[in-house]
This record gives structure tokens, sequence and C-alpha cells, in this order.
């Protein structure tokens, strides 16, 4: 089972430690008590689902031997007024790079990965209007090749 333990560490800065052992920092900015020095924890949120999808689509455009040379989601949340303050509403966009990249293949590596895969954004999903886009970049054309 997965699992995380999270300890305050001063103020309202806490270190959280996964269970596979890594460690993240959380903190509160100024004005909520903290030093801003670490992430707010939904921002995590956010980061854990672009890295949740960004693990299934990389993997299957590899599989769809798509040449992928670089690869960036930005994700963006708008939150419900008042308390909680939940997300209602989050956007992804897909940025690939590389050489004949197929629109088709990102377009459903895409799909599967928030239709089928992603368990953080199935679970973020349950109480958010999850929408997305993708760009791709020609590298062999930024080259000027």
């Amino acid at each position: 089972m997965p699992s995380s333990k999270v300890t305050l560490v001063d103020g309202m800065q806490f270190v959280g430690v996964s269970g596979s052992g890594h460690a993240v920092v959380m903190d509160a900015d100024q004005k909520n008590g903290g030093a801003n020095s670490g992430a707010r924890p939904m921002e995590f949120l956010l980061t854990g689902f672009g890295g949740c999808t960004g693990m299934d689509v990389i993997s299957i455009l590899r599989k769809k031997r798509q040449k992928v040379t670089s690869f960036e989601i930005f994700v963006e949340g708008e939150k419900a007024e008042g308390h909680p303050a939940r997300y209602t509403k989050i956007h992804l966009e897909y940025v690939v790079t590389g050489k004949n990249i197929s629109p088709e293949a990102v377009e459903r590596a895409i799909k599967l990965s928030l239709d089928k895969y992603c368990s953080v954004g199935a679970t973020l999903g349950k109480s958010a209007e999850i929408s997305h886009e993708f760009r791709i970049i020609d590298s062999e054309a930024e080259a000027g090749g």
C-alpha cells in the first residue's frame, strides 16, 4: 500500500518522505505563516499529475517508435472560491519535440493516459474538469535542417 510520512520541521515547513524514501519540502508563504521554503501541497497535486501522465505518454510514444528529443507538460489548475479550495479545472499542455512526430500518436498516447492509465488524473478527475492540448515542435525544422 502506498504510504508517506510528513513531519513538521519549523513554522509551517514540513518534510514529506514517500514510502520509496524520497523527500520533498512543503511550506506556506509568508502571509500564511510560512517562510516560502518549499512548494505548497496543492502544487504537488499538479506536479504529480504531470509526472503521472508524462510517464504514460512518453512510454507509449517510445513504444510507437516516435523520436522524441524533448518533452514537457505545463499543468495549470483553477481552484474553487472558499474552503476547501479544491481544483475545479485542470489544464495540461503537452509539448513534444522530435523528428517526424505523428500528431495521431501523440493524441492517442494522451488519450490512453488520461482515460485509462494515469491514476492521479483519475483521482483528480472526480472533482475537477480536465482539459488538454498538445504542440509538436519539429527538431529538424528548429535546427534549420
